[in-house]
C-alpha cells in the first residue's frame, strides 16, 4: 500500500482527450502519476503520456472500452502488472471514472440501442469497473465519479444521458457508505456545459447553443476543460480529504 513518501498514482478513464486529459495533466502538475485509459486513439493517449513526462511525472496509457464489462477483469490484471512494472507497487490511490459519450436524442426518438450504449458506458461501466479495481485501490484512497449539471436542470434531448448520470450520483453515495471502512472517500463532480469535442462538439461548435448557455450562466461564459480538471485534482488532494459523498457542481452558476 502507498506511503507518504511515494508518489500517488491515479487511474483516469477516458484520459486521452477532453476533461480526462485535462484532469490527468492537472494531477501531474500536483505530483501525481497517472494511468490513463483510451478506447481507440492510442496516438492521442501517448501524447498525453509525453506531456505528463514533460511535467516530471510518469504516465501509462492502457486500452479500455468501458462499455465492455466482460473485459474489466483482464484490465484489472493489466493494471496490476503495470503497477508492479512501473512503480513497484501493488496498489493505486485514486480512481476517476470520467470516460463517456454524449448521445443527444429526444425521448420520442431515442433508440433502445442508444439507450443501452449509455447504460453500458455511464452506469454499468462505472459500477463494475470500480468493483474490479477495488482490490487494487489503496486504503485511504479516493474515487471521483464524473456526472453532469443535467441531473439538476433539464434540457430537452438529454433524458437518457442525464438519467444514467443520476444513477451514478446515487451509486456514489452508496460507494461512500460501503467503502468508508477502508477510509476511501467517494464524490461526484458535475460539470456544466463545457467546450470540448464531447457529444460531437455541440457546445463548442454551435454558436447559437454556446451563446444560449453563456447567457444562462452566472459567470457569463461556457466552461472550459481547465475549469474542471483542477477541481477534480483538488478533490484528490489532502486538503479535501474530509469531503465525502458530495455532489460538487462545476458550472459557473448555470441555470441558477
Amino acid at each position: 500500500m502507498s506511503t507518504n513518501t511515494e508518489r500517488k498514482i491515479a487511474i483516469v478513464t477516458g484520459g486521452s482527450r477532453g476533461l480526462g486529459k485535462n484532469t490527468a495533466l492537472q494531477l501531474a502538475r500536483k505530483g501525481v502519476d497517472v494511468i490513463l485509459t483510451y478506447r481507440s486513439k492510442q496516438a492521442e493517449a501517448d501524447a498525453v503520456v509525453a506531456e505528463i513526462a514533460a511535467l516530471g511525472g510518469r504516465g501509462v496509457a492502457l486500452q479500455l472500452d468501458v462499455a465492455d464489462s466482460k473485459s474489466f477483469a483482464d484490465f484489472a490484471s493489466i493494471v496490476k502488472r503495470s503497477l508492479s512494472t512501473y512503480w513497484q507497487r501493488d496498489s493505486f490511490d485514486f480512481l476517476v471514472n470520467n470516460a463517456g459519450v454524449g448521445i443527444y436524442g429526444p425521448l420520442a426518438e431515442m433508440s433502445e440501442a442508444q439507450f443501452d450504449e449509455l447504460v453500458n458506458i455511464h452506469f454499468k461501466g462505472v459500477f463494475f469497473l470500480t468493483q474490479k479495481l477495488l482490490p487494487l485501490l489503496a486504503n485511504g484512497g479516493r474515487i471521483v465519479n464524473v456526472s453532469t449539471g443535467l441531473t439538476r436542470f433539464a434540457l430537452p434531448g438529454y433524458a437518457a444521458y442525464a438519467s444514467m448520470k443520476g444513477a451514478v450520483e446515487v451509486l456514489t453515495t452508496y460507494m461512500a457508505k460501503e467503502l468508508g471502512a477502508r477510509g476511501i472517500a467517494v464524490n461526484v463532480v458535475a460539470p456544466g456545459a463545457i467546450e470540448t469535442d464531447f457529444g460531437g462538439g455541440r457546445v463548442r461548435d454551435n454558436a447559437e447553443l454556446n451563446r444560449f448557455v453563456a447567457s444562462n450562466t452566472a459567470l457569463g461564459r461556457v466552461g472550459l476543460p481547465d475549469d474542471i480538471g483542477g477541481v477534480i485534482s483538488s478533490l484528490l488532494s489532502d486538503d479535501n480529504r474530509w469531503i465525502n459523498a458530495q455532489r460538487i457542481e462545476v458550472s459557473g452558476g448555470q441555470f441558477i
